[in-house]
């Protein structure tokens, strides 16, 4: 298959980042921290939609083209500092590649940290390739990166899921005309209330569960085909 994942909230926890980036800008623009949860409930959209809720709702236009020019130098530098893989997300990884699994990132965050960040973590072999938020003229939810992806890989549309942490991957994955799947470690699963997955994990090793499942009901769904 073609597994296509989300970056934050889905393969690495970077909430700390966000948070301190964040904050950071917002001091340099003169305005005092927020809740870091605040800031985690705005991660999904991409980094100017970031930082423009973040800068609030009177922030001139000009504010917030500075305070994202000021969080993009900022986070490019600071990304890293505390920012992990999931528990449970590397095994799991080598494992769908042991199983020859295509592997691909699909996220809106800027995709040259976004590269940079995999490749520190030690998973670029994995995720050949990496498509951010600027790799297209559209973000997530558009399907653009996932048709992309599928046009790149030869998958077949069947064949694919989308993996990630908010309805956002899960919006992206119907457009698509894709599976989806949602993880319950991510920063936000409540939002699957309004979008809610096709299939739901609360670890990351129930992917590979998950997955030899599917290919089991694929196996028995073409053998009953071809009996008829």
């Amino acid at each position: 298959m073609l597994l296509i994942f989300d970056l934050d909230g889905t393969l690495i926890d970077s909430s700390q980042d966000l948070a301190i980036s964040t904050n950071a800008t917002r001091e340099h623009m003169g305005l005092p921290p927020l809740d870091p949860n605040l800031i985690f409930s705005y991660v999904g959209n991409g980094a100017p939609t970031l930082v423009r809720r973040a800068m609030g709702p009177d922030a001139s236009e000009e504010a917030v083209a500075e305070a994202l020019t000021f969080f993009l130098k900022f986070y490019r530098v600071h990304a890293l500092e505390h920012t992990r893989l999931y528990d449970g997300v590397r095994e799991t990884i080598s494992a769908l590649a042991d199983q020859n699994h295509s592997m691909a990132v699909l996220t809106n965050k800027p995709v040259r940290i976004s590269t940079d960040i995999i490749a520190a973590l030690g998973l670029s072999s994995e995720f050949p390739k990496v498509y951010g938020g600027d790799s297209f003229p559209v973000k997530k939810p558009d399907p653009m990166g996932i048709n992309t992806l599928i046009e790149e890989t030869g998958a077949a549309r069947e064949e694919t899921m989308m993996i990630g942490d908010s309805s956002v991957d899960i919006q992206t994955a119907r457009n698509a005309g894709v599976a989806s799947c949602g993880v319950e470690w991510g920063f936000q699963p409540e939002t699957f209330t309004a979008y809610p997955p096709d299939f739901l994990v609360r670890r990351p090793q129930e992917l590979l569960q998950l997955l030899a499942s599917k290919s089991l009901r694929n196996l028995e769904a073409q053998g009953s085909s071809k009996a008829t």
